[in-house]
């Protein structure tokens, strides 16, 4: 058998004229606010992203490093970007993969998130080689180190954060939040932090109502409470993408600022030797047990 991996991420835009193209293929054919694009198109310019992305550079430093790691073939494969999901899966098989691995850089399953990362992975597939699918590795003994390692002996309030979805999902039985409360818990407890507490962020601009609460908001409340030092975690992403370079080293440290609460976040996991030592532990025992259809 032969094998190869599937990284997949969100995507990003490699350049800012890039943007509108990038939200249009996020909105999938539904219609776009100009406001809401002109508003995405600035934080893009703030961060200094005009003619190439450090976010997608990331990513390729991670995949570089996990196929070293590994020895096997690793195509990156983006849900909203290029490369695609199908392109990396056409690539695989030009080079010979019988058995192909499906990570996601997110490590808590939802079904409007993670889902579509299969769906469209069997798709391209199409049963032409077997599909390991690691579904969620929010409890991975080496993620949960690795962030208790960037929390450990902290004074100040920890925040986990993660990326918020529509509330619907609750209706659904949909394991996210629970498996990200697991995860806060477990880092938690790793790093011998009793102060914490968890949020969301990064919630959309949709018109429906979206889990909470979010970051800011709960900045204010632990500012009511005379909090006076926060460290944010963020469990839910594993790169400094938009959502955390933007949403929590703009938009929250501005607010923690104003509040005159001093705010500081984990670094985040990106290349790190011991995150991709992680991920090919992951991939490793998904070769050995087969992911169920």
């Amino acid at each position: 058998m032969t094998s190869a991996v599937v990284l997949m991420a969100y995507g990003s835009p490699e350049r800012l004229a890039d943007v509108p193209a990038y939200y249009a293929d996020i909105r999938g054919g539904r219609p776009i606010a100009p406001e809401h694009l002109e508003d995405l198109v600035e934080r893009y310019r703030r961060l200094g992203i005009e003619d190439s992305s450090p976010l997608n550079a990331i990513t390729e430093q991670t995949r570089a490093a996990l196929e070293r790691e590994l020895g096997l073939p690793v195509l990156t494969g983006m849900k909203h970007w290029t490369p695609r999901i199908a392109g990396a899966v056409e690539a695989a098989l030009a080079g010979g993969a019988t058995s192909v691995v499906g990570l996601v850089l997110a490590p808590h399953y939802s079904a409007l998130s993670i889902k579509g990362y299969r769906d469209q992975l069997e798709q391209a597939l199409d049963g032409r080689a077997d599909l390991r699918f690691v579904e969620s590795w929010y409890d991975e003994p080496g993620f949960v180190e690795l962030l208790a390692d960037r929390i450990r002996g902290t004074d100040a309030h920890v925040v986990f954060t993660a990326h918020s979805l529509p509330a619907r999902i609750l209706e659904l039985g949909d394991p996210y939040p629970e498996q990200l409360l697991e995860t806060s818990r477990l880092v938690a407890e790793a790093a011998d932090v009793g102060d914490w507490s968890f949020s969301f962020q990064s919630e959309s601009p949709t018109g429906e109502p979206w889990l909470g609460p979010d970051i800011l908001d709960h900045l204010r409340a632990l500012h009511e409470r005379a909090v006076t030092a926060v460290l944010v975690c963020p469990v839910g992403f594993v790169s400094d993408h938009l959502e955390i370079r933007w949403d929590i080293d703009v938009e929250a440290v501005e607010l923690a600022r104003e509040l005159g609460l001093s705010l500081e976040r984990i670094e985040m996991p990106n290349g790190d030797t011991a995150f991709v030592r992680t991920l090919a532990g992951i991939v490793r025992r998904a070769l050995a047990v087969p992911s169920p259809a």
